[in-house]
Parts: structure tokens; sequence; C-alpha cells
């Protein structure tokens, strides 16, 4: 089974979560790609769909699909996305994709969330792949410095602006043994808008496809 194989494997398992009159949010990357292309059949039966950025807004649009914004359709049912990593607790490192902070504002407004991943991204722990951190423009050194200080190194990914008008510094050299504490004392430094941490409001239930079939984890 191919990669692309898996991702849609791990993203039509996704499907049967969806229940008549939901509001649901849809995230944003490769894998979720896949979850937008099988959504269309499904859409009429939903009451809303919230989107994680603009590249999803538009595949759903090309798919007829409308899309609402979060503060007309309040609270979600269900949110499905991808991540990058992805462990056996059920926490999570986002972000590669840039749309992390809208990710997390419909994670956080969602009842369930469900993560979709192929089983490259599971991994027993966090930091191999590197932390995105959302910050705005003017505290982007200041972030670094304060990165360094807690032993993070720290990389601006250049030539990249959020949705948000935003920039990403992306964190590498990190063992992350405690992601909700860790989170919690990223969240804290002034400037950072997101971090691509979602460990205190990690996913629901984990579907990981591979070469033996899906797995459902939570």
């Amino acid at each position: 089974m191919n990669q692309d194989e898996k991702k849609r494997l791990a993203a039509e398992a996704a499907l049967p979560y969806i229940e008549d009159g939901m509001a649901l949010g849809v995230g944003t990357g490769s894998t979720v790609d896949f979850f937008i292309a099988a959504l269309a059949e499904h859409a009429p039966r939903l009451r809303a769909v919230a989107s994680s950025s603009n590249a999803s807004t538009e595949k759903l649009q090309a798919l007829r699909i409308e899309v609402s914004d979060l503060n007309s359709t309040g609270d979600l049912d269900l949110y499905v996305d991808g991540a990058d990593e992805a462990t056996r607790h059920l926490h999570l490192i986002k972000g590669g994709g840039g749309a992390l902070t809208r990710e997390k504002v419909l994670a956080g407004a969602a009842r369930r969330f469900i993560c979709i991943v192929d089983e490259s991204k599971l991994v027993g722990v966090l930091g191999e792949f590197p932390l995105p951190i959302e910050v705005i423009p003017l505290a982007r050194s200041y972030v670094a410095r304060q990165i360094v200080k807690a032993g993070g190194q720290p990389i601006w990914r250049e030539g990249v602006v959020t949705d948000n008008g935003n920039h990403i510094i992306d964190v590498h050299n990190l063992t992350i043994v405690d992601p909700p504490q860790l989170e919690a004392t990223l969240n804290q430094i002034p400037g950072i808008v997101t971090v691509g941490l979602f460990a205190q409001r990690g996913a629901d239930v984990l579907l990981v496809s591979g070469d033996d079939g899906l797995t459902v984890i939570g």
C-alpha cells in the first residue's frame, strides 16, 4: 500500500463518525484532502461546515460545499484533521502546513476530535518533527531567543505568512516528554500566538492506517 492509499484509508475511516445535523470542522493537509474529496456526498446531511484554512476552504467550495464561519456555527460536533506526529496518548504535533492557529481553535470548539494519520506519523515521543510555533512578526526574534534559552533550536520559516498574517518558527532538537507541560510553558511567552502542540486538547480518536489496515486508538 503506497502513501496515498494509506492516507485515503485513514481519511475515509473518519466518514462513519459523521451524523445527520452535525456541525463539522475540517482541518488542513494532504490526508485531509482525501477526506474533503470524500465529503461531498455527506455534506447535505450536515448543519454546517467550518474550515481551518483558506486552502481547505477553496477545496470545499470547489466541491460546492458551503463553508460557514465558526462565529456563526457555534461549537462543532466533530473536527477531523491530520497531524505531523501523534502518540498513543493522543498528543499531537501539528502546523507543518502553517494552519495551526485555526486548527487549534476548531479543535477547541469541537465536542469530538478525530485525527487521521498514516503509520509514519505515529511515534513514541514527540519532537523529531520540528515543533511549529506561530508568532506575531514583531516578536519573532524575541520568541526565538526564549526558545534557545529553553534548549530548542528555532528556525524561521522564511517566506511563509499564515492566513492570520503571522510568521512561523520551527523548533528543532526537542524531545517532548511532557507535552501538556511544554505547551503550557510556551504559551506564556509573549508574542506566541499558537504552539503546534495539541496536548492539553489532544485528539479523542486516532485513526492510523498502515500496510496491515486501520488501527483505532482512543
